[in-house]
C-alpha cells in the first residue's frame, strides 16, 4: 500500500482554485511461479529405458529440467545433450556400486536432482513414465491451485502400469495406484525408501541416519501417469533385473534368484486389457515393439487373501487396506 498526494486546479469562470487530495494505491509485484522437473538415468539404452519419451513428456511441463546422468557407456548422455533443449541441465554422476541396501542409490540420485532445481514447484518423473500430451497444462492448473493452500504439500498423480506390452495394465493389490510426483520445493522433502515416492523430515542428518519422516498432504489429481518399466523386450528386461537387483541384494541372493532366461511376463496375478490412447511420445517406441506377448490368465500368481479382498473391492468399489505414502487433503467445510 503506497499513498500519493497530487494537486488539481479546479476552474469555475476565469477563477482557478487549487484543490490538494491524497490518493492511496496498492503496488502488485506478482512474480511467475517456476516449475522445475527432474529426474535421473544411467545407461538408458542398454536397458530398453524410454528416457528420451520421458523427457520430452515433461519438458512442456516444467521451466527447467534437471538430469542427473550416471556414468553410461552406451550414449544416453549424448542421446539427452542432442535434445539441445535449452531447459535441459545435465548433471553428471557416478553411482556407488557398494550401496546395496533397499534401493537406496535411487534415493542418491534423486535426491541429486531436486538438489540443483531452482523452482518454487518440483515435478519428478522416472525414466519410464510418461505424462500424455494433454497433462502439462492441467499439471500447471492443479499447481496454481495447490499453490495456495497451506496445508497442501504436493500432488498425488494416478498410475496405469503396463505390463508385458502396450495393450495390457497390472492393476492391483501389489502396484500402487497413485503416488506423489509433484510437490513444492520446500526444504526437508527427500526420496522415501527406494524413491518411489517422497516424504518430509526434520533435517538432512537425520534423513540420513533413518528417520521415518512424515507423509506429504497432497491434493489427488486426474493427470495421469503412464507407467512403461515391465513393458520392454524380455531379454532387456532380464538384464535390468540383473543390473538393478546388486542395489537390493547380495550376490549369493542373485544368483538364486536371477537366471539369464528371458523374462517371463506370465508370471503375475492379474492384468487388464488396455484400449486407450498412449502419449505420442511413445508412438516410436510402440511401433518398433520386437516381442510378442501372450497373456496366459490361467497362470496367475495371485494370492488367496488377494483374490478375497479384490472380490470385496468390486463389490463396494473400495480398496481396503491399500498401502498410502501420503495423506489426502480434505478442505474445511
Amino acid at each position: 500500500m503506497g499513498t500519493v498526494k497530487v494537486q488539481l486546479l479546479f476552474c469555475e469562470g476565469n477563477n482557478h482554485f487549487p484543490i490538494f487530495a491524497t490518493i492511496n494505491f496498492t503496488k502488485t509485484s506478482k512474480r511467475q511461479m517456476k516449475i522445475s522437473g527432474f529426474t535421473y538415468v544411467r545407461n538408458g539404452i542398454k536397458l530398453g529405458y524410454p528416457f528420451i519419451p520421458s523427457i520430452l513428456s515433461l519438458l512442456p511441463a516444467v521451466d527447467e529440467l534437471v538430469v542427473v546422468v550416471g556414468d553410461s557407456d552406451d550414449g544416453t548422455r549424448e542421446a539427452i545433450a542432442a535434445l539441445k533443449d535449452k531447459k535441459i541441465r545435465i548433471i553428471d554422476s557416478m553411482w556407488d556400486m557398494d550401496l546395496r541396501k533397499d534401493g537406496k542409490v535411487f534415493a542418491q540420485q534423486t535426491n541429486m536432482g531436486l538438489a540443483e532445481i531452482t523452482g518454487d514447484w518440483a515435478v519428478h518423473l522416472q525414466v519410464d513414465e510418461i505424462l500424455h500430451e494433454t497433462a502439462p497444462d492441467r499439471l500447471r492448473e492443479y499447481i496454481e491451485k495447490a499453490n495456495h493452500q497451506e496445508n497442501v504439500d504436493g500432488l498425488l498423480m494416478p498410475f496405469l502400469h503396463f505390463w508385458g506390452d502396450f495393450h495390457h495394465i497390472r492393476n492391483t493389490r501389489r502396484t500402487h495406484r497413485y503416488e506423489i510426483r509433484a510437490f513444492k520445493n520446500i526444504p526437508g522433502i527427500y526420496a522415501y525408501h527406494d524413491s518411489q515416492g517422497f516424504r518430509k523430515y526434520s533435517s538432512r542428518e537425520n534423513y540420513l541416519t533413518g528417520e521415518n519422516g512424515n507423509k506429504l498432504t497432497v491434493l489427488k489429481t486426474d493427470v495421469t501417469v503412464f507407467h512403461y518399466s515391465y513393458a520392454r523386450n524380455p531379454d532387456l528386461l532380464n538384464s535390468k533385473m540383473h543390473a538393478f537387483s546388486r542395489f537390493w541384494h547380495n550376490d549369493q541372493w542373485i544368483k538364486e534368484n536371477i537366471t539369464d532366461k528371458p523374462f517371463d511376463f506370465n508370471e503375475v496375478d492379474m492384468l487388464e486389457h488396455f484400449s486407450g490412447n498412449h502419449p505420442k511420445y511413445m508412438n516410436a517406441t510402440i511401433a518398433n515393439q520386437d516381442w510378442k506377448f501372450d497373456y496366459d490368465p490361467s497362470r496367475s500368481n495371485m494370492r488367496q487373501k488377494d483374490k478375497l479382498l479384490r472380490l470385496v473391492e468390486k463389490r463396494f468399489g473400495r480398496r481396503m487396506f491399500e498401502y498410502r505414502n501420503y495423506i489426502l487433503f480434505t478442505p474445511k467445510k
